[in-house]
């Protein structure tokens, strides 16, 4: 029987429709970059219309996790996944799976912000007109912008080049082209560490309002920044590999973020969101 959760088009597509209230399943994890074991037998659960957080010091494998929701890692060719990665009950990595489909639903925001040398508009329309969304594109535009809270700021120059907005109004553009293609899940990987300390307010307040409509999952280094926004909050450390003496992440901890910064159940945790290591 065909699986309900993937199309039999060609697109093989994955279907929006939520299975349950989990979003992401991921049991077993381990990424490879060639012969280094990069991350650990990672097992968590994302819920739908949380914001979670992976922290934890350099190196600890949170980005390499994060990429592996919307399958980044297939882009570099020593790369390599092993263990279940599912999606609304779908394997993400299953032969069937389509990455191309698995990215229109999984939308990603990095950490420098990346506008196209194009304008506004167009940065924003980019994603439907590649779709294929034809007809007028004004109504995804002025939404996708009125979501990222941009649109009273640049409605009126609105054919003018993204690369002269702010560092602060960048991110959020980039944030409107990922909602402007719908997606389920929203993945933001250090989204404000190169921005000042109103931007990242700014970025925060608008991770909380568009909760509601989206799964978000962020990338910080900043612990008071996961504290503030985060519904749970996993925490990575990583270890030094007794036969290689390279580095590999491992999930430490993983909980609801008022018990992982006030009783966490892992000494390792402690000692970290109390600033004794890290």
């Amino acid at each position: 029987m065909t699986d309900p959760a993937v199309s039999n088009d060609s697109d093989l597509l994955i279907d929006p429709m939520p299975v349950a209230n989990d979003v992401f399943t991921v049991d077993g994890l381990n990424v490879f970059y060639g012969d280094h074991h990069a991350v650990s037998e990672v097992d968590l659960t994302v819920k739908e219309r949380e914001i979670t957080a992976f922290i934890g010091p350099s190196g600890c494998g949170k980005s390499t996790v994060l990429r592996c929701f919307n399958r980044m890692n297939d882009l570099i060719d020593i790369a390599r996944v092993d263990g279940t990665v599912r999606y609304h009950g779908v394997d993400l990595y299953d032969e069937a799976v389509d990455p191309v489909a698995v990215r229109r639903r999984i939308g990603m925001v990095f950490q420098k912000p990346n506008p196209f040398p194009k304008s506004i508009y167009d940065n924003v329309a980019y994603g439907p007109r590649v779709g294929g969304q034809k007809g007028n594109l004004d109504e995804v535009v002025e939404g996708s912008l009125r979501s990222a809270g941009l649109w009273d700021e640049v409605k009126d120059r609105l054919g003018e080049s993204a690369l002269g907005m702010s560092g602060g109004q960048q991110q959020r553009l980039c944030i409107a082209r990922a909602i402007a293609v719908n997606p389920d899940v929203l993945l933001m990987d250090e989204p404000c560490s190169a921005l000042d300390p109103i931007a990242t307010g700014v970025i925060e307040e608008l991770m909380k309002e568009i909760q509601s409509e989206y799964t978000i999952i962020i990338v910080t280094h900043n612990m008071q920044q996961a504290a503030r926004v985060s519904d749970r909050t996993a925490f990575f450390t990583a270890e030094i590999d007794e036969h290689s003496g390279q580095r590999r992440g491992k999930l430490v901890e993983f909980d609801e973020t008022g018990t992982i910064f006030s009783n966490p159940g892992d000494e390792r945790t402690e000692a970290y969101v109390t600033g004794r290591f890290g």
